[in-house]
């Protein structure tokens, strides 16, 4: 006989916390791995020590924070709804049943007027980092380097025109140092000093975020965007670094000074490192090789010329540093530029006789001029290391890295949109995205290795005989 369901929701039942978590949930994984506790030490100086009402525990705020990000939460209100429903999140937080959840607006209060301004997002991304490196799971052989964009919170068709100043170019001290240089030892004259003069461009603005910018790339969308610029390290996939630029901004042009401060923030010396096509410019192959590290970059499309004879057609000789041109006339060193590039001049008296000078050049002057930078060693070197068969392996890498961190952090951290306006809030944002990523890492990889019956320490002393060893079969190799 077909009966009614009695109701159970008023029923008193004897049960803990511990029996309505699952044991392989990811929450007992991340409580198993990480230790939250540094936080409290990191933002003790933003709290008053004997005035004004308690607050929130500063460890409970930043892990209902972190929790957001590990399970792609985007908004406050929503991650304090779920908290108030989910069994395994009030587990994680140390909360009761019963316990009251915080209110989303204490959230978004402390983030916007305790936090704000300050490096508290930075320094828990670097904890979280020096943890993995603590359990072995940071090689520091091979770095990996890319940029993904974020949408930002404004309509693209909501801008207006202002004349903005162009971004000084990267490494100019170390080029303009080499161009003096390279003058001197030709027995050219130095350059006037130039006045000092800030170029400017037409450039739109957002009226909504002005801080962020106006990407138009190729197979990219159209739009305003932030670029979040990260390093990862080749061994587990860990985020060693994340830097964030409006979308408007070259790749390579803030690569070499993060990269020195990842090096020397977790001490890292690495092998080589693995970056696009974006990156491959004659100053940041150049600036690698005086750092002793290999650079790996992507295949880059020369530019092309109307002209038949291409720049690949003349034949350079580094012993008397001359370009022969294909019809054998030689053509000589005659200045270094301002940009770094030396000059090979060909004689117009031979070129006005020459039968394919219009397949040759469109000169009015019937010359011939051919550049080369002064990095250009360093960029055929990296040409070769990319056709190396360790290059091979380490570009391979690279999907499998730093992109396989973009694809997840889009998918399942979203991270598709800027969630707040500005570069210091977006800046924020890719911290916790990153730390978060690194928790449930460093949370799977961990939960892996014991599942499989090791010992951490045997581990890290497993790790730390297989580092070595790879330095060494990479130097025999190369």
């Amino acid at each position: 006989m077909l009966q009614e369901p009695s109701p159970h929701q008023y029923e008193l039942e004897m049960v803990t916390m511990e029996q309505l978590v699952p044991k392989d949930h990811l929450v007992r994984k991340i409580d198993r791995a990480i230790d939250f506790e540094f936080i409290r030490d990191e933002v003790a100086h933003l709290y008053c020590k004997d005035n004004g009402r308690p607050p929130i525990d500063p460890v409970r705020l930043f892990k209902i924070i972190l929790l957001g990000y590990i399970f792609g939460i985007k908004s406050e209100r929503q991650l304090v709804k779920e908290i108030e429903v989910n069994v395994a999140y009030r587990w994680f937080l140390r909360m009761s049943l019963t316990e009251k959840v915080i209110h989303a607006s204490t959230l978004s209060q402390n983030r916007i007027r305790r936090f704000n301004g300050t490096d508290v997002f930075e320094r828990i991304f670097n904890h979280v980092v020096v943890q993995a490196m603590e359990k072995g799971l940071v090689a520091g052989q091979e770095l990996y380097t890319d940029s993904t964009h974020l949408k930002a919170s404004a309509n693209k068709n909501k801008h207006v025109n202002k004349l903005r100043p162009v971004s000084a170019g990267a490494y100019l001290e170390m080029l303009d140092e080499d161009i003096v240089s390279d003058r001197k030892a030709e027995g050219k004259k130095p350059f006037k000093d130039a006045p000092l003069k800030t170029d400017v461009k037409n450039t739109k603005v957002s009226t909504t975020d002005p801080e962020s910018g106006f990407m138009t790339r190729d197979n990219k969308p159209q739009g305003f965007f932030y670029l979040d610029h990260r390093t990862v390290d080749g061994k587990h996939g860990i985020i060693v670094d994340t830097y964030t630029t409006p979308g408007n901004v070259n790749d390579s042009q803030p690569y070499i000074r993060r990269l020195d401060h990842t090096l020397a923030q977790f001490n890292l010396n690495p092998i080589a490192v693995g970056i696009d096509a974006g990156y491959f410019t004659a100053p940041v192959a150049e600036s690698l090789e005086r750092r002793s590290i290999l650079g790996v970059f992507g295949y880059r499309r020369p530019s092309r010329t109307k002209n038949t004879f291409k720049k690949k057609h003349f034949t350079y000789d580094k012993k008397t540093d001359t370009y022969r041109c294909p019809k054998g006339q030689t053509l000589i060193y005659k200045t270094t530029t301002r940009a770094g590039y030396r000059t090979y001049h060909s004689d117009p008296k031979q070129c006005a006789f020459c039968p394919v000078r219009n397949d040759c050049t469109q000169s009015k002057t019937m010359q011939k001029v051919i550049t080369r930078h002064l990095y250009t060693d360093a960029v055929e070197r990296a040409n070769e290391m990319r056709l190396s068969r360790y290059g091979k392996k380490i570009y391979k890498r690279r999907s499998e890295t730093v992109e396989r961190s973009f694809a997840d952090a889009k998918q399942h951290h979203g991270h598709r949109y800027a969630r707040f306006r500005g570069l210091a809030n977006v800046q924020m944002q890719c911290w916790l995205a990153a730390a978060a990523q690194n928790i449930k890492k460093i949370a799977l990889v961990v939960s892996y290795l014991r599942k499989c019956g090791f010992n951490m320490a045997d581990i890290r002393q497993i790790l730390a005989s297989i580092r070595q060893f790879g330095r060494w079969s990479v130097a025999t190799t190369l």
